[in-house]
């Protein structure tokens, strides 16, 4: 069985080279940089070692004609949100006049998509893509399946082999194929949908839970600010309850939890409905790093000089698409503030690229105002004294995940945490 992953980004390259320890596999990718990297070893995301990349028998390829005549298609490209957060499907659409291009219809392959759309998407808009794309017949020519990808970027622990894998297919051969595919690939097992489009219902509702329960507790901390009650003391007092869910209060963004809400709002708003709560959540997440900057701007009084340690989208991956640190910085330059960012897991250039920012080092200028922002492990482990250290007499340092509760407070200088 030949099968071609078409997209080697985060989730893309780690399935690719799962799939490589047991069938014959093609790594896909149009960007020419990622694919001179990764037949290097070098995989800028960080989910690969150099080692298992160089070991694994995966074919990576930016050529087209490499990916002809495979039995199985699986796409795992981006499926973001536009400037107006509506759906971005550009991606995932050029994947699919892709396949129906490569594909030969005698082998009648099957096409797996593991990216994020709301119910509907595969059947009725890619599936009628690769149609035109290759004057093809879906059924006869070729088959869908859908499998949503689950990847979590820097977790070493819920990796693709060890995960429960969803599946869906159009009948049940192709169910039955997949089963088989991804069953050899994951000691999770997997579980077999009623349906493609219950599949992708199921995944873009995992996500937009997650980012209700994250703004309630941004509203909490919101609530709370004023009287004076840390966030994160209340957090160790509920945790003690059974039942009780530990969500944190942040910044939500990223290509998962901050772009699928909108999927599955403008799907409701398709058919009619209104999706309150959704939209609710979202606005307060969308909303916390402008308040928060606010709140250390008035906290401070006039504005200053200001760190702020981290631009990623979470910690301890290097991926800042979708970032919301960048909400934070926006807006304390828009209050006057002259700010630094720093982030030794971010790539500079793309840093540049993305946000028009030159990264900063952490090295003996001090601060009036020092934000951690995202709880990477190389912050974390700052001492009490070199902590300190980066901020001004009476300067201010914000601790926005609690990842300093802990020090012990400094003479003279400000401490703020939500």
């Amino acid at each position: 069985m030949k099968i071609v992953v078409i997209g080697l980004g985060y989730v893309g390259l780690p399935l690719a080279v799962a799939l490589a320890r047991r069938f014959e596999v093609v790594g896909f990718d149009i960007e020419e940089s990622r694919v001179s990297e990764l037949q290097t070893g070098f995989d800028r995301t960080r989910e690969i070692d150099r080692d298992d990349l160089l070991a694994s028998s995966l074919a990576v390829t930016g050529d087209k004609n490499a990916c002809r005549d495979a039995d199985v298609y699986i796409v795992t490209v981006p499926t973001p949100v536009d400037a107006n957060n509506q759906p971005d499907l550009g991606a995932v659409l050029s994947a699919s006049r892709f396949v129906g291009t490569v594909m030969d219809p005698a082998k009648r392959p099957t096409v797996v998509f593991e990216s994020t759309v709301y119910p509907g998407v595969t059947e009725d808009i890619c599936g009628k893509e690769i149609e035109k794309a290759g004057n093809l017949v879906r059924g006869r020519d070729f088959r869908l399946g859908y499998s949503p990808e689950r990847i979590n970027p820097g977790d070493k622990e819920h990796r693709v082999e060890v995960i429960t894998k969803v599946i869906a297919g159009e009948d049940d051969e192709v169910l039955d194929q997949l089963a088989g595919i991804y069953g050899a690939i994951t000691s999770g097992g997997v579980f077999r949908a009623a349906s493609i489009k219950t599949a992708e219902a199921a995944k873009v509702i995992e996500n937009a839970q997650r980012d209700i329960n994250i703004a309630f507790m941004n509203e909490v901390a919101q609530i709370l600010q004023p009287v004076g009650v840390s966030m994160w003391d209340v957090l160790a007092a509920a945790r003690t309850k059974w039942n009780f869910l530990p969500f944190e209060p942040g910044l939500v963004g990223g290509h998962c939890i901050g772009v699928d809400p909108y999927y599955l709002s403008h799907m409701a708003q398709k058919l009619g409905h209104d999706p309150q709560v959704i939209l609710s959540g979202r606005k307060t997440n969308d909303g916390m790093g402008a308040w928060i900057a606010d709140l250390l701007h008035a906290r401070r009084g006039r504005a200053g000089s200001a760190l702020v340690m981290g631009i990623t989208f979470k910690e301890n991956v290097p991926d800042i698409r979708n970032s919301k640190v960048i909400d934070l910085v926006r807006r304390l330059q828009q209050l006057g503030h002259d700010v630094a960012v720093a982030d030794p897991l971010a790539n500079p250039a793309e840093v540049k690229d993305h946000y028009e920012i030159d990264l900063a080092q952490i090295d003996g200028r001090t601060y009036d105002l020092v934000v951690g922002a995202v709880p990477h492990l190389c912050f974390r482990d700052i001492s009490p004294e070199r902590l300190a250290a980066l901020a001004n007499p009476e300067g201010t340092i914000a601790d926005l995940k609690g990842i300093w509760k802990d020090h012990p407070a400094s003479v003279g200088l400000d401490r703020w945490s939500l």
